[in-house]
Protein backbone atom coordinates (compact mmCIF):
# COMPACT_ATOMS: atom_id res chain seq x y z
CA UNK A 1 0.00 0.00 0.00
CA UNK A 2 2.81 2.35 1.09
CA UNK A 3 5.36 1.70 -1.97
CA UNK A 4 1.86 1.79 -4.14
CA UNK A 5 0.67 4.99 -3.81
CA UNK A 6 2.18 8.76 -4.36
CA UNK A 7 1.19 11.31 -1.92
CA UNK A 8 -2.03 12.24 -3.06
CA UNK A 9 -3.02 8.30 -3.49
CA UNK A 10 -1.83 7.89 0.31
CA UNK A 11 -3.92 10.92 1.31
CA UNK A 12 -6.52 9.38 -0.56
CA UNK A 13 -6.84 6.33 1.59
CA UNK A 14 -6.71 8.64 4.46
CA UNK A 15 -9.78 9.55 3.53
CA UNK A 16 -11.36 6.93 2.98
CA UNK A 17 -10.34 5.69 6.63
CA UNK A 18 -8.50 2.49 5.57
CA UNK A 19 -4.65 3.74 6.66
CA UNK A 20 -4.47 6.06 9.59
CA UNK A 21 -2.27 9.37 10.03
CA UNK A 22 -0.47 7.63 12.86
CA UNK A 23 0.03 4.40 10.56
CA UNK A 24 1.69 5.87 7.87
CA UNK A 25 4.07 8.16 10.40
CA UNK A 26 4.97 4.08 11.74
CA UNK A 27 5.79 2.97 8.61
CA UNK A 28 7.75 6.31 7.98
CA UNK A 29 9.94 6.34 10.75
CA UNK A 30 10.12 2.07 10.59
CA UNK A 31 11.54 3.27 6.97
CA UNK A 32 14.05 5.63 8.25
CA UNK A 33 15.39 3.54 10.83
CA UNK A 34 15.82 0.58 7.67
CA UNK A 35 17.18 2.53 5.30
CA UNK A 36 18.68 6.05 6.37
CA UNK A 37 21.60 4.43 8.07
CA UNK A 38 22.77 3.33 4.41
CA UNK A 39 22.05 6.77 3.01
CA UNK A 40 22.70 9.43 5.44
CA UNK A 41 19.38 11.50 4.41
CA UNK A 42 17.11 11.94 7.09
CA UNK A 43 18.17 14.05 10.56
CA UNK A 44 16.67 15.81 13.48
CA UNK A 45 13.95 13.62 13.62
CA UNK A 46 11.08 14.87 15.85
CA UNK A 47 8.42 12.13 16.92
CA UNK A 48 7.04 13.88 19.30
CA UNK A 49 6.09 16.86 17.05
CA UNK A 50 4.21 14.86 14.47
CA UNK A 51 2.16 12.68 16.96
CA UNK A 52 1.42 16.03 18.77
CA UNK A 53 0.23 17.56 15.37
CA UNK A 54 -1.93 14.49 14.39
CA UNK A 55 -3.30 14.35 18.00
CA UNK A 56 -4.77 17.97 17.74
CA UNK A 57 -5.88 17.41 14.15
CA UNK A 58 -4.67 18.22 10.41
CA UNK A 59 -5.99 20.36 8.45
CA UNK A 60 -8.48 19.37 5.30
CA UNK A 61 -5.83 19.63 2.71
CA UNK A 62 -4.84 17.43 -0.52
CA UNK A 63 -2.09 15.68 1.53
CA UNK A 64 -3.66 15.07 4.90
CA UNK A 65 -1.95 12.46 6.73
CA UNK A 66 1.09 11.97 4.39
CA UNK A 67 4.34 11.82 5.98
CA UNK A 68 6.78 14.76 5.42
CA UNK A 69 10.29 15.90 5.73
CA UNK A 70 11.72 19.62 5.07
CA UNK A 71 15.09 20.45 4.14
CA UNK A 72 17.30 21.21 6.70
CA UNK A 73 18.15 24.74 4.87
CA UNK A 74 15.39 27.47 5.23
CA UNK A 75 11.49 26.92 5.46
CA UNK A 76 12.03 27.92 9.46
CA UNK A 77 9.68 26.58 11.63
CA UNK A 78 9.37 26.84 15.33
CA UNK A 79 9.14 22.84 15.95
CA UNK A 80 11.69 21.92 13.76
CA UNK A 81 15.42 22.60 14.24
CA UNK A 82 17.92 23.08 11.91
CA UNK A 83 21.68 22.63 11.53
CA UNK A 84 21.37 24.19 7.94
CA UNK A 85 24.42 21.89 6.86
CA UNK A 86 26.64 23.39 9.03
CA UNK A 87 28.25 23.00 12.50
CA UNK A 88 28.19 26.12 13.06
CA UNK A 89 24.56 26.91 13.21
CA UNK A 90 24.15 23.04 14.81
CA UNK A 91 20.52 22.92 16.60
CA UNK A 92 19.48 26.10 15.81
CA UNK A 93 15.65 27.08 16.83
CA UNK A 94 13.45 29.83 14.99
CA UNK A 95 11.04 31.26 16.92
CA UNK A 96 8.70 32.19 13.87
CA UNK A 97 7.18 29.89 11.16
CA UNK A 98 8.13 30.76 7.41
CA UNK A 99 5.43 31.52 5.27
CA UNK A 100 6.54 27.97 3.38
CA UNK A 101 6.39 26.02 6.12
CA UNK A 102 3.01 27.46 6.89
CA UNK A 103 1.63 26.82 3.19
CA UNK A 104 2.92 23.17 3.51
CA UNK A 105 1.59 22.44 6.99
CA UNK A 106 -1.55 23.81 5.70
CA UNK A 107 -1.87 21.02 3.30
CA UNK A 108 -2.39 18.62 5.86
CA UNK A 109 1.51 16.61 6.01
CA UNK A 110 2.79 15.13 9.05
CA UNK A 111 6.30 16.94 9.65
CA UNK A 112 8.38 14.86 11.06
CA UNK A 113 11.88 15.98 10.68
CA UNK A 114 14.68 17.48 8.18
CA UNK A 115 16.84 16.26 5.03
CA UNK A 116 20.52 16.89 4.68
CA UNK A 117 21.75 19.74 2.98
CA UNK A 118 25.42 20.71 2.07
CA UNK A 119 26.94 23.57 3.63
CA UNK A 120 25.50 27.00 2.53
CA UNK A 121 23.04 24.81 0.09
CA UNK A 122 26.55 25.06 -2.49
CA UNK A 123 27.27 22.40 -4.83
CA UNK A 124 25.53 19.44 -6.53
CA UNK A 125 26.76 16.82 -4.31
CA UNK A 126 25.29 16.75 -0.18
CA UNK A 127 28.36 15.49 2.10
CA UNK A 128 28.04 18.05 5.02
CA UNK A 129 30.26 17.39 8.23
CA UNK A 130 27.46 17.75 10.76
CA UNK A 131 25.91 15.02 9.44
CA UNK A 132 29.02 12.32 10.06
CA UNK A 133 29.55 11.48 6.11
CA UNK A 134 28.22 12.00 3.21
CA UNK A 135 24.28 11.36 1.64
CA UNK A 136 24.33 8.18 -0.53
CA UNK A 137 22.47 7.47 -3.80
CA UNK A 138 19.60 4.43 -3.56
CA UNK A 139 20.11 3.58 -6.86
CA UNK A 140 24.06 3.47 -6.62
CA UNK A 141 25.66 3.84 -2.65
CA UNK A 142 28.98 5.18 -4.26
CA UNK A 143 27.28 7.87 -6.27
CA UNK A 144 26.34 11.04 -5.07
CA UNK A 145 22.41 11.83 -4.21
CA UNK A 146 22.80 15.36 -5.87
CA UNK A 147 22.86 18.61 -3.84
CA UNK A 148 21.81 20.96 -2.32
CA UNK A 149 17.87 18.77 -1.81
CA UNK A 150 20.25 15.72 -1.93
CA UNK A 151 18.42 14.40 1.18
CA UNK A 152 15.46 14.72 0.18
CA UNK A 153 16.03 13.26 -3.39
CA UNK A 154 17.42 9.95 -1.80
CA UNK A 155 14.85 9.86 1.01
CA UNK A 156 12.32 10.04 -1.72
CA UNK A 157 13.84 7.71 -3.69
CA UNK A 158 14.66 5.20 -1.12
CA UNK A 159 10.88 4.89 -0.59
CA UNK A 160 11.15 6.83 3.21
CA UNK A 161 8.13 9.12 2.20
CA UNK A 162 6.64 9.87 -1.23
CA UNK A 163 7.03 13.96 -1.39
CA UNK A 164 9.97 16.10 0.53
CA UNK A 165 10.73 19.46 0.43
CA UNK A 166 13.62 21.00 -1.23
CA UNK A 167 14.87 24.07 -2.73
CA UNK A 168 16.91 25.26 -6.07
CA UNK A 169 18.89 28.34 -6.33
CA UNK A 170 21.47 27.12 -9.00
CA UNK A 171 19.39 23.15 -9.68
CA UNK A 172 19.27 22.03 -6.10
CA UNK A 173 16.22 20.20 -7.02
CA UNK A 174 16.28 19.33 -10.51
CA UNK A 175 20.28 17.89 -9.95
CA UNK A 176 18.75 15.44 -7.48
CA UNK A 177 15.79 14.73 -9.33
CA UNK A 178 18.14 13.94 -12.12
CA UNK A 179 20.43 11.79 -9.86
CA UNK A 180 17.56 10.02 -7.86
CA UNK A 181 15.12 9.06 -10.39
CA UNK A 182 12.38 11.66 -9.57
CA UNK A 183 10.80 14.40 -10.83
CA UNK A 184 11.75 18.13 -9.64
CA UNK A 185 10.22 21.55 -10.73
CA UNK A 186 11.61 24.96 -10.51
CA UNK A 187 9.00 27.68 -10.81
CA UNK A 188 9.05 31.17 -12.17
CA UNK A 189 10.94 33.60 -10.45
CA UNK A 190 9.15 35.11 -7.19
CA UNK A 191 5.98 32.66 -7.41
CA UNK A 192 6.76 31.29 -3.68
CA UNK A 193 7.23 33.36 -0.49
CA UNK A 194 10.68 34.22 1.11
CA UNK A 195 9.32 35.82 4.47
CA UNK A 196 8.81 36.72 7.17
CA UNK A 197 13.05 36.62 7.15
CA UNK A 198 13.80 37.72 3.68
CA UNK A 199 12.82 38.84 0.44
CA UNK A 200 14.61 36.79 -1.91
CA UNK A 201 17.19 34.40 -2.28
CA UNK A 202 20.43 34.52 -4.25
CA UNK A 203 19.54 38.12 -5.59
CA UNK A 204 15.52 36.25 -6.84
CA UNK A 205 17.45 32.81 -8.07
CA UNK A 206 16.74 30.97 -4.92
CA UNK A 207 13.23 29.27 -4.97
CA UNK A 208 11.52 26.35 -2.51
CA UNK A 209 10.60 23.10 -4.70
CA UNK A 210 9.53 19.44 -3.71
CA UNK A 211 10.97 16.21 -4.57
CA UNK A 212 8.33 13.56 -6.11
CA UNK A 213 7.10 10.60 -7.62
CA UNK A 214 4.54 11.80 -9.81
CA UNK A 215 4.01 14.96 -11.17
CA UNK A 216 0.61 15.78 -9.55
CA UNK A 217 2.02 15.77 -6.23
CA UNK A 218 4.25 18.56 -7.47
CA UNK A 219 1.55 20.34 -9.23
CA UNK A 220 -0.36 20.08 -6.10
CA UNK A 221 2.23 21.11 -3.25
CA UNK A 222 3.04 23.82 -5.64
CA UNK A 223 -0.86 25.29 -6.01
CA UNK A 224 -0.98 25.30 -2.09
CA UNK A 225 2.40 27.49 -1.89
CA UNK A 226 2.04 29.76 -4.75
CA UNK A 227 1.78 33.40 -4.62
CA UNK A 228 3.49 36.23 -2.51
CA UNK A 229 3.57 36.32 1.07
CA UNK A 230 2.90 40.39 2.60
CA UNK A 231 5.51 42.93 1.49
CA UNK A 232 6.86 40.45 -1.30
CA UNK A 233 9.53 42.71 -3.42
CA UNK A 234 8.19 41.11 -6.69
CA UNK A 235 5.61 38.59 -8.06
CA UNK A 236 5.51 36.18 -10.41
CA UNK A 237 3.20 36.56 -13.44
CA UNK A 238 0.13 34.54 -12.22
CA UNK A 239 -0.73 31.51 -12.96
CA UNK A 240 -3.99 31.52 -15.27
CA UNK A 241 -5.52 27.97 -13.27
CA UNK A 242 -3.26 26.53 -11.26
CA UNK A 243 -0.28 23.41 -11.77
CA UNK A 244 -3.06 20.94 -11.10
CA UNK A 245 -5.65 22.35 -13.84
CA UNK A 246 -2.83 22.22 -16.26
CA UNK A 247 -2.02 18.86 -15.69
CA UNK A 248 -5.47 17.61 -16.85
CA UNK A 249 -5.43 17.56 -20.24
CA UNK A 250 -2.26 17.51 -22.54
CA UNK A 251 -0.52 21.04 -23.74
CA UNK A 252 -0.95 22.12 -27.48
CA UNK A 253 1.41 20.78 -29.37
CA UNK A 254 4.42 22.50 -29.17
CA UNK A 255 7.95 23.56 -30.61
CA UNK A 256 10.44 22.13 -28.70
CA UNK A 257 14.63 23.35 -29.10
CA UNK A 258 16.89 20.36 -28.50
CA UNK A 259 19.89 20.94 -27.24
CA UNK A 260 22.60 17.37 -27.28
CA UNK A 261 25.87 19.41 -26.11
CA UNK A 262 25.97 21.79 -23.54
CA UNK A 263 24.92 25.14 -23.77
CA UNK A 264 28.30 26.00 -25.17
CA UNK A 265 28.49 23.40 -27.54
CA UNK A 266 30.57 21.31 -26.05
CA UNK A 267 29.78 17.48 -25.91
CA UNK A 268 28.23 15.89 -22.45
CA UNK A 269 28.43 12.46 -21.63
CA UNK A 270 26.99 9.76 -24.06
CA UNK A 271 24.22 8.69 -21.48
CA UNK A 272 23.27 12.19 -20.98
CA UNK A 273 22.98 12.61 -24.98
CA UNK A 274 21.11 9.75 -25.34
CA UNK A 275 18.63 10.51 -22.97
CA UNK A 276 18.24 13.57 -24.40
CA UNK A 277 18.04 12.05 -28.04
CA UNK A 278 15.47 9.77 -26.90
CA UNK A 279 13.13 12.45 -25.04
CA UNK A 280 13.14 14.46 -28.42
CA UNK A 281 11.95 11.13 -30.27
CA UNK A 282 9.02 10.61 -27.70
CA UNK A 283 8.08 14.18 -27.92
CA UNK A 284 8.58 13.64 -31.86
CA UNK A 285 6.09 10.78 -31.32
CA UNK A 286 3.16 12.76 -29.64
CA UNK A 287 3.10 15.12 -32.17
CA UNK A 288 5.35 17.90 -30.91
CA UNK A 289 7.73 19.70 -33.82
CA UNK A 290 11.36 18.86 -32.68
CA UNK A 291 14.12 21.17 -33.89
CA UNK A 292 17.89 21.09 -32.94
CA UNK A 293 19.28 24.44 -31.00
CA UNK A 294 21.58 26.12 -29.05
CA UNK A 295 20.87 29.09 -26.84
CA UNK A 296 22.66 31.72 -27.88
CA UNK A 297 23.89 33.99 -24.74
CA UNK A 298 26.86 34.52 -22.47
CA UNK A 299 26.61 31.25 -20.39
CA UNK A 300 30.04 31.76 -18.84
CA UNK A 301 29.59 35.19 -18.15
CA UNK A 302 26.50 34.52 -16.22
CA UNK A 303 27.98 31.86 -14.00
CA UNK A 304 31.26 33.83 -12.83
CA UNK A 305 28.15 36.47 -12.22
CA UNK A 306 26.12 33.76 -10.22
CA UNK A 307 29.44 32.43 -8.40
CA UNK A 308 30.22 36.04 -7.41
CA UNK A 309 26.42 36.45 -6.01
CA UNK A 310 26.31 32.93 -4.18
CA UNK A 311 29.84 33.76 -2.61
CA UNK A 312 28.42 37.34 -1.22
CA UNK A 313 24.87 35.32 0.02
CA UNK A 314 27.32 32.34 2.00
CA UNK A 315 29.24 35.16 3.62
CA UNK A 316 26.78 37.14 4.68
CA UNK A 317 24.78 33.92 5.96
CA UNK A 318 28.37 32.98 7.48
CA UNK A 319 28.42 35.98 9.47
CA UNK A 320 24.39 35.99 10.72
CA UNK A 321 25.29 32.95 11.90
CA UNK A 322 28.26 34.11 13.65
CA UNK A 323 26.10 36.86 15.73
CA UNK A 324 23.48 34.93 16.56
CA UNK A 325 26.21 32.42 18.05
CA UNK A 326 27.68 35.56 19.57
CA UNK A 327 31.36 34.31 19.32
CA UNK A 328 33.85 34.55 16.63
CA UNK A 329 34.62 32.20 13.49
CA UNK A 330 36.97 28.97 14.60
CA UNK A 331 38.89 27.27 11.60
CA UNK A 332 36.68 24.09 12.18
CA UNK A 333 33.36 26.02 12.49
CA UNK A 334 32.58 25.38 8.94
CA UNK A 335 34.25 23.42 5.66
CA UNK A 336 36.55 24.83 3.11
CA UNK A 337 33.98 26.08 0.43
CA UNK A 338 32.21 28.41 2.91
CA UNK A 339 35.54 29.30 4.23
CA UNK A 340 36.77 30.03 0.66
CA UNK A 341 33.34 31.64 0.01
CA UNK A 342 33.90 33.79 2.58
CA UNK A 343 36.84 34.79 1.73
CA UNK A 344 36.08 35.47 -1.81
CA UNK A 345 33.15 37.30 -0.71
CA UNK A 346 35.55 39.76 0.73
CA UNK A 347 37.37 40.14 -2.38
CA UNK A 348 34.11 42.15 -3.93
CA UNK A 349 32.68 45.56 -3.59
CA UNK A 350 29.18 46.65 -3.22
CA UNK A 351 29.93 47.38 -6.96
CA UNK A 352 31.13 44.17 -8.02
CA UNK A 353 27.64 42.65 -6.56
CA UNK A 354 25.60 44.89 -8.32
CA UNK A 355 27.35 43.73 -11.82
CA UNK A 356 26.71 40.51 -11.02
CA UNK A 357 23.40 40.86 -10.67
CA UNK A 358 22.75 43.45 -13.64
CA UNK A 359 25.25 40.31 -15.45
CA UNK A 360 22.07 37.69 -14.63
CA UNK A 361 19.81 40.39 -15.51
CA UNK A 362 21.10 40.51 -18.51
CA UNK A 363 21.37 36.84 -19.13
CA UNK A 364 17.74 36.69 -18.49
CA UNK A 365 17.01 38.66 -21.58
CA UNK A 366 18.99 36.93 -23.38
CA UNK A 367 17.63 33.40 -22.60
CA UNK A 368 14.11 35.19 -23.64
CA UNK A 369 15.34 36.19 -26.78
CA UNK A 370 17.14 32.59 -27.24
CA UNK A 371 13.50 30.72 -26.62
CA UNK A 372 11.51 32.99 -28.47
CA UNK A 373 11.17 30.55 -31.38
CA UNK A 374 10.43 27.62 -29.20
CA UNK A 375 7.71 26.82 -26.25
CA UNK A 376 10.44 24.92 -24.39
CA UNK A 377 13.95 24.07 -24.79
CA UNK A 378 14.86 20.10 -23.96
CA UNK A 379 18.65 19.45 -22.94
CA UNK A 380 19.97 17.21 -20.30
CA UNK A 381 19.53 18.18 -16.62
CA UNK A 382 23.45 17.18 -16.25
CA UNK A 383 26.18 16.58 -18.28
CA UNK A 384 26.89 12.92 -16.57
CA UNK A 385 25.13 10.57 -14.86
CA UNK A 386 25.48 10.61 -11.05
CA UNK A 387 28.53 11.67 -9.77
CA UNK A 388 30.94 9.39 -7.16
CA UNK A 389 30.70 10.67 -3.50
CA UNK A 390 34.06 12.49 -3.20
CA UNK A 391 34.21 14.10 -6.65
CA UNK A 392 32.55 18.00 -5.94
CA UNK A 393 33.89 17.34 -1.69
CA UNK A 394 33.83 20.20 0.67
CA UNK A 395 37.29 20.57 1.91
CA UNK A 396 38.63 22.47 -0.57
CA UNK A 397 39.41 26.51 -0.24
CA UNK A 398 39.10 27.57 -4.11
CA UNK A 399 35.36 28.85 -4.51
CA UNK A 400 35.59 30.38 -7.57
CA UNK A 401 37.52 27.16 -8.93
CA UNK A 402 35.46 25.19 -7.81
CA UNK A 403 32.44 26.47 -9.54
CA UNK A 404 33.63 27.61 -12.71
CA UNK A 405 37.22 26.24 -12.91
CA UNK A 406 38.69 23.35 -14.56
CA UNK A 407 36.66 19.69 -13.85
CA UNK A 408 34.36 21.86 -11.37
CA UNK A 409 30.47 21.85 -11.02
CA UNK A 410 29.99 23.98 -14.03
CA UNK A 411 31.16 21.49 -16.12
CA UNK A 412 29.25 19.15 -14.50
CA UNK A 413 25.94 20.73 -14.15
CA UNK A 414 25.95 23.73 -16.80
CA UNK A 415 22.30 23.11 -17.43
CA UNK A 416 20.28 24.01 -14.06
CA UNK A 417 21.76 27.51 -13.06
CA UNK A 418 21.26 28.84 -16.60
CA UNK A 419 17.21 29.06 -15.45
CA UNK A 420 17.45 30.47 -12.00
CA UNK A 421 19.46 33.02 -13.74
CA UNK A 422 16.71 33.78 -16.28
CA UNK A 423 14.09 33.35 -13.66
CA UNK A 424 12.06 30.91 -16.40
CA UNK A 425 10.86 27.88 -15.38
CA UNK A 426 12.38 24.25 -15.50
CA UNK A 427 12.05 20.63 -14.76
CA UNK A 428 13.54 17.70 -14.27
CA UNK A 429 12.08 14.87 -16.06
CA UNK A 430 13.32 10.72 -14.96
CA UNK A 431 12.91 9.10 -18.42
CA UNK A 432 16.22 7.55 -18.67
CA UNK A 433 18.96 5.11 -16.73
CA UNK A 434 21.69 3.94 -18.34
CA UNK A 435 23.55 0.35 -18.40
CA UNK A 436 25.07 0.72 -15.09
CA UNK A 437 21.30 1.36 -13.60
CA UNK A 438 21.57 4.83 -12.68
CA UNK A 439 19.22 7.74 -13.60
CA UNK A 440 19.84 10.35 -16.24
CA UNK A 441 17.22 13.25 -16.52
CA UNK A 442 15.99 15.45 -19.23
CA UNK A 443 15.23 19.12 -18.46
CA UNK A 444 12.48 20.91 -19.99
CA UNK A 445 12.55 24.82 -19.59
CA UNK A 446 9.89 27.02 -20.96
CA UNK A 447 9.34 30.90 -21.51
CA UNK A 448 9.18 33.49 -18.23
CA UNK A 449 6.02 32.73 -16.22
CA UNK A 450 4.97 29.82 -18.23
CA UNK A 451 4.64 27.76 -15.97
CA UNK A 452 1.45 25.25 -16.57
CA UNK A 453 2.60 24.78 -20.66
CA UNK A 454 5.58 23.73 -18.95
CA UNK A 455 3.72 21.28 -16.26
CA UNK A 456 1.38 19.95 -18.76
CA UNK A 457 4.06 18.95 -20.84
CA UNK A 458 5.76 16.84 -17.98
CA UNK A 459 2.46 15.09 -17.40
CA UNK A 460 2.03 14.13 -20.90
CA UNK A 461 5.46 12.55 -20.64
CA UNK A 462 4.91 10.81 -17.34
CA UNK A 463 1.80 9.14 -19.36
CA UNK A 464 3.63 8.48 -22.24
CA UNK A 465 6.50 6.66 -20.37
CA UNK A 466 5.69 6.31 -16.65
CA UNK A 467 8.60 5.89 -14.20
CA UNK A 468 6.71 5.91 -10.64
CA UNK A 469 7.06 1.95 -10.96
CA UNK A 470 11.06 2.28 -11.51
CA UNK A 471 12.33 1.82 -8.14
CA UNK A 472 16.10 1.09 -6.58
CA UNK A 473 17.18 -2.13 -5.60
CA UNK A 474 18.01 -0.75 -2.52
CA UNK A 475 14.50 0.41 -1.96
Amino acid sequence: MYDENDATGLAALVAKGKVSPDELLDEALARVAARNPAINAVVLVQEDVARKSIAKGLPEGPFRGVPFLLKDLGAEAIDFPTHSGSRLSANTRYSYDSEIFKRMRATGVVTFGRTTSPEGGVGPVTEAAVYGGPTRNPWGLAHTSGGSSGGAGAAVAAGILPMAHGSDGGGSVRIPASSCGLFGFKPTRGRFPDGPAAGEGWAGMAIDGFLTRSVRDNAAMMDACAGPDLGAPYVAPPLENGYLAAIQRPPRRLRIGLCDTNFSGQPIHEDCAEAVAKAGALLESLGHSVAPTRPDADHMGMMRAWTRIVACGGALSLQQAVARRGKPLAADDVQGISRGALAFGKTLSGADYLAAVEKIHSYGREMARALQPYDVLLSATLAEPPAKVGRFHHDREDFEAYRIGKGGVFEYSPFCAAFNASGQPAASVPLHWNAAGLPVGVHLAAQFGQDELLIALCAELEAAQPWAGKRPDFA
